[in-house]
């Protein structure tokens, strides 16, 4: 299971499609996104993440948190 802080991904949203669609993103994802929920992975495709690249960039395991 891979999950990613909604914080990590607010940040590659901010820097690929820019603030208003990070603030959008900061209200609807949830606090932490699971990359092996249909529902999770719905949202991130929305904001142009692909679960995919995501689980690469983080080596199939999950980003610290602290």
């Amino acid at each position: 299971m891979v999950v990613i802080p909604r914080s990590t991904l607010i940040e590659l949203i901010r820097s690929s499609g820019g603030p208003e669609a990070a603030d959008s993103a900061q209200e609807e994802l949830p606090n932490r996104i699971d990359l092996d929920s249909d529902q999770d992975v719905s949202l991130l495709r929305r904001y142009d993440l692909d679960p995919d690249a995501l689980r690469e960039e983080f080596g199939g395991g999950s980003p610290s948190t602290g």
